[in-house]
């Protein structure tokens, strides 16, 4: 196998755990960087679902209905793309209706939407009522390159997965210098809160600001040494003593604290809650 990234690895971790521990959501959101390269890591957890392997083993097998995956003709999995710019109501009825009818196979029915995020309102509005009530055996995939672009009722429905590595190109001002110093070291937080809250009145501003910041991080973890030719010295000296791990804790509280805010939520104490979490867990 080719040398992959760490932010891929996590994900083939937290696959493995997913199935050996038979804990498997309803639904999932997929965060892709680059449909080609990464749609097969998802097609890869549905073989691992589908049969009970583990990643390590698909890869090994010869299994017939992995054939069949891979070429979109297994009959209990079911792929919906875009109708021209969007994908419309009429593609989720008629995914509805199809999957009211029993499997053939008598095992797991998942079905992918990609590009989810081109939803209308009035497609994403019945593909809710699917993903509120799940039936058993049923499993959403939706993929997206960016999660913050779908409509957040949907998004707060599912069990969010990354893919996407880091873009390497950045423009660190000393605001996002000042934020990053913060998740890195969140007791820095309480240390310049006030000019923090100063800089961060509004919600809106810090979203951008923290998905850059997580960037950056994905960034540092996949090559450390490539970072000190694209990033400041300054800001590479902030990663000195944290390991990959902590790194990796403290974007799974990102990506979770973020999917919140959209929501109608206190700022403040979303705030103090964020940084309290990022002191915890890393």
């Amino acid at each position: 196998m080719d040398e992959i990234s760490l932010i891929k690895k996590k994900y083939i971790n937290y696959i493995d755990n997913a199935v050996k521990n038979h804990k498997i959501f309803h639904a999932y959101l997929f965060e892709v960087g680059n449909y080609d390269n990464d749609f097969q890591y998802i097609l890869d957890f549905i073989k691992m679902i589908l049969t009970d392997c583990l990643y390590e083993e698909i890869n090994k097998s010869n299994n017939p209905i992995f054939y069949l995956i891979d070429s979109g003709t297994y009959l209990d999995v079911h792929i919906i793309e875009p109708d021209g710019n969007f994908i419309k109501k009429n593609q989720i009825l008629e995914l509805q209706k199809e999957y009211k009818n029993k499997s053939l196979l008598n095992g797991k029915r998942i079905y992918i939407i990609k590009h989810v995020e081109k939803m209308n309102l009035s497609s994403a509005n019945t593909m809710l009522k699917f993903l509120e009530e799940p039936e058993e055996d049923i499993i959403a995939f939706l993929v997206t390159e960016n999660r913050y672009s779908v409509i957040e009722t949907i998004l707060s429905r599912c069990q969010i997965v990354t893919l996407k590595d880091s873009d390497i190109s950045f423009y660190i001002n000393d605001n996002i210098l000042s934020l990053l110093k913060c998740v890195i070291d969140p007791h820095s937080f309480f240390i310049n809160y006030k000019n923090m809250i100063s800089i961060y009145s509004d919600k809106t501003i810090i979203l951008d600001d923290l998905k850059l910041v997580e960037s950056i991080i994905i960034t540092v973890i996949n090559d450390r040494y490539k970072i000190t030719n694209i990033l400041d010295k300054t800001v590479v000296s902030l990663f000195n003593n944290i390991d990959d791990n902590s790194l990796l804790s403290k974007i799974s509280i990102l990506e979770e604290e973020l999917t919140k805010l959209d929501f109608n939520v206190n700022y403040k104490l979303w705030l103090d809650s964020l940084f309290s979490k990022l002191i915890i867990g890393g």
